[in-house]
């Protein structure tokens, strides 16, 4: 595995925007996707306020990290490890920038809309990039990789399968739940798919 200074620069912009669109879909109240529903969970239990969502994400992700110790060692790498310092940072960034720019309207149904849509394709882009530039996994992909591998299907399938499970169980620890959060689960895994092959071709041809 190649490691230069610019497969770090794209995976720090991947988790970038992973994190701010945690922080929009979380902060536009219109229900969590899969991930941030978890997050919303712990913060709900660890009774952390809204703006405290990226230090409820690191809980998780040191926890994740543990887990892929024994169960998926080889899914960790310094991807790994670059991904998890600046993600709760990027995650309260992201809560920040959403409260600056919808001050004036946190209540108004089309912009939450619209946050939830640029959240999504933020958060999506930044999972592909994340996984196409190939310096190791997040916790949470690198789970799912580890599921796939067990039981023999595609990334897509195991991604809605795990993302369902995400959903009941962030609900139970008391996260956002709501449409967003439905129709994330069932689009995430074939658009983060769609979006990695389609950034992966960039790459290629770009020789990054």
């Amino acid at each position: 595995m190649k490691i230069d200074a610019k497969k770090i620069f794209y995976a720090l912009l991947g988790i970038f925007l992973i994190g701010i669109g945690i922080a929009f879909n979380s902060c536009a109240k219109l229900g969590n996707d899969p991930v941030g529903i978890v997050y919303d969970g712990v913060r709900n239990i660890a009774k952390l306020n809204s703006e405290q969502l990226g230090t409820a994400s690191n809980f998780v992700n040191y926890g994740l990290i543990v887990l892929l110790i024994f169960i998926g060692r080889r899914y960790i790498n310094i991807g790994t490890f670059i991904y998890i310092l600046p993600y709760g940072l990027f995650v309260n960034l992201g809560t920040k920038l959403y409260y600056y720019l919808f001050s004036s309207n946190l209540n108004n149904i089309y912009f939450q809309s619209l946050a939830v849509v640029v959240g999504c394709l933020l958060l999506y882009t930044g999972v592909a990039i994340f996984i196409v530039v190939d310096i190791g996994l997040d916790p949470f992909t690198g789970v799912v990789m580890v599921i796939r591998d067990k039981i023999k299907w595609d990334y897509k399938r195991t991604k809605i399968m795990f993302d369902v499970t995400m959903v009941i169980i962030g609900t139970i620890l008391g996260g956002k739940l709501g449409v967003v959060t439905i129709v994330t689960a069932l689009i995430a895994g074939p658009t983060i798919q769609f979006l990695a092959n389609q950034i992966k071709a960039i790459f290629v041809e770009r020789k990054v």
